[in-house]
């Protein structure tokens, strides 16, 4: 702060600091603000049109999302179960392989 001089404050600038006047500060902050709101508003409006898209499209749907995730499911159960079986019948699953003994080191 700038010391008091016969009770008045020196009125000059720091010239460290910029000298910035507050109109256009104010003006910008509350576009900034009216944007923002603008911005919410066709956010929500995109929103609720997608999401009501989305919910007509899955009511048209001949299976269910959630009868198709459960029959998918039972297809991978069953091929993982298949291929198990597969792997345990396998000829060389059955053969006992042993270990060669390891050259002596010299």
């Amino acid at each position: 702060m700038s010391p008091m001089v016969n009770g008045e404050v020196k009125s000059q600038p720091d010239p460290g600091w910029p000298e910035v006047k507050s109109g256009p500060l104010i003006v910008g902050g509350s576009l900034i603000g009216i944007g923002i709101a603008v911005a919410a508003v066709g956010l929500a409006i995109a929103g609720t049109h997608v999401v009501s898209a989305v919910r007509q499209w899955m009511q048209e749907l001949e299976t269910p999302p959630s009868q198709l995730a459960l029959m998918k499911w039972e297809q991978a159960k069953t091929a993982a179960a298949a291929g198990a079986n597969t792997w345990r019948e396998h000829p060389n699953a059955k053969a006992r392989l042993t270990r060669r003994a390891a050259p002596p080191s010299a």
